[in-house]
């Protein structure tokens, strides 16, 4: 080979498998880090598609695994309420026939013909509150909404509008406003006043009426007045909380302007609730301040939920359970539905020796309806137990199918770091010697 100094071919040999020395070393090095034998696709790029696949799925399956958990407390939830149940179903029984012998008198059957039917009220609102997470489990919920239709033009509440000041209404304590023993909750409403008190006050007062049972509950909002010290601005909002009627209000910037108007006329005849000239527009009539409430018809039992208890979207990734309602109207209706249940019994289900004969028979086939329902759900239960070993089985064989193509075996690859590492270290010595060698050829030029 001739001898030049333009061209330093050893040089750039060197440089050529030092770089490539390098480079191997650093995707070692990018896989020791990572502790993954595919950090790209150009390592492997068909594990790394099934690899990616098999992650989905071993996640889906986690996910999968917690809906199972959810679905047996749901279940859980729902058997501890048929458990209640079953105990006053066996006290009612005992009542019954212990009202059935002839040795009571009609005084004696009122008394425990009153602790039946409050039972069986019991057994309602039992079925009528258990839910998880909102959702029913034993029947129909008792909830109440606003009925917001009152507040149309012409209707009971129409002055409680923005334009007053009202921007929305919303129930802070259910349980007090579905207190109401008859089945008819459209009698429940509440009455918004704003009148003029003695001293320059302006107090606001809401009067709720449930099952026939007055309350009220009053705020001082002179304040609110414009330039008073909580007055609304444009734009702004307010919220009125009155927790003994679990009710709040939402007010806007005219809701000060409604109570400066108030302030304004000292003689009352302004007060919002009951004039027809109203922040001082004439035929403005305010006494439209009426909002009844409604039954919330979106608490249903369903009749059957679907889990996901799969990580794919096929009928064998979803588990569906049924659900049975237990309440008063339909214990006792038998298998076929069409027996006397125990709301059937009436008001008056044991006061005389012939009901309280005809209320053991219907209380003993509520415990059969109430004991196929508590299978059902023990059912559901056990097969819910299988379906989550099953997925811990098919995650740990599907994370250890992963593993294999994916994760790395640190031991060998750290032994290819070592020696393409004393390749990066020889690469370098080479490359040095080689850019030596033009030096030999200054001495012929001497």
């Amino acid at each position: 080979m001739a001898l030049n100094i333009i061209s330093n071919y050893a040089a750039n040999v060197a440089h050529r498998n030092l770089s490539a020395s390098d480079e191997m070393a650093t995707r070692s090095l990018s896989k020791l880090s990572s502790g993954t034998r595919v950090v790209s696709a150009r390592d492997d790029a068909a594990s790394m598609a099934i690899g990616a696949r098999l992650n989905a799925t071993t996640q889906a399956l986690k996910t999968a695994t917690v809906n199972v958990g959810q679905a047996n407390s749901m279940l859980q939830i729902a058997d501890g309420g048929m458990a209640t149940i079953d105990d006053i179903l066996v006290r009612m029984k005992t009542l019954a026939v212990q009202a059935s012998s002839g040795n009571l008198s009609d005084t004696e059957r009122g008394f425990l013909n009153d602790e039946f039917t409050e039972l069986r009220d019991e057994i309602d609102r039992i079925a009528s509150s258990t839910n998880f997470n909102g959702i029913q489990l034993l029947g129909d919920g008792g909830d109440v909404a606003i009925n917001f239709g009152d507040l149309a033009t012409g209707g009971s509440g129409a002055a409680l509008t923005p334009v007053n000041g009202f921007d929305n209404f919303a129930i802070t304590d259910n349980n007090y406003w579905a207190t109401d023993t008859d089945s008819d909750i459209t009698d429940n409403n509440f009455e918004v006043d704003i009148d003029y008190a003695a001293g320059g006050q302006v107090i606001m007062t809401v009067n709720a009426t449930v099952d026939g049972d007055n309350r009220s509950q009053s705020i001082d909002v002179t304040d609110y007045a414009s330039g008073g010290t909580t007055a609304i601005g444009a734009g702004e909002n307010a919220t009125l909380n009155f927790d003994e009627l679990g009710l709040s209000f939402t007010v806007n910037t005219n809701f000060s302007a409604s109570v400066s108007s108030i302030a304004a006329d000292n003689t009352g005849a302004s007060n919002f609730g009951s004039d027809t000239t109203f922040n001082g527009v004439t035929g403005n009539d305010s006494s439209a301040n009426v909002v009844n409430m409604a039954a919330d018809n979106g608490q249903q039992l369903a009749t059957s939920i679907e889990f996901q208890v799969g990580g794919g979207n096929t009928a064998n990734d979803r588990l569906s359970i049924d659900l049975s309602s237990v309440d008063a109207d339909t214990l006792g209706t038998g298998s076929s539905g069409s027996e006397t249940s125990l709301e059937d019994l009436g008001a008056n289900a044991i006061d005389t020796a012939a009901g309280a004969q005809n209320a053991v028979e219907v209380v003993t086939r509520a415990i059969d309806d109430l004991q196929r329902a508590r299978a059902a759900i023990g059912t559901s239960q056990n097969r819910l137990d299988f379906a989550g070993q099953n997925l811990a089985s098919t995650q740990e064989n599907t994370e250890s199918a992963r593993s294999t193509l994916m994760d790395l075996d640190v031991a060998a690859e750290m032994t290819a770091f070592t020696s393409k590492q004393i390749l990066v270290q020889s690469g370098v010595a080479m490359l040095a010697q080689a850019n030596q060698m033009p030096q030999n050829l200054l001495r012929l030029l001497q």
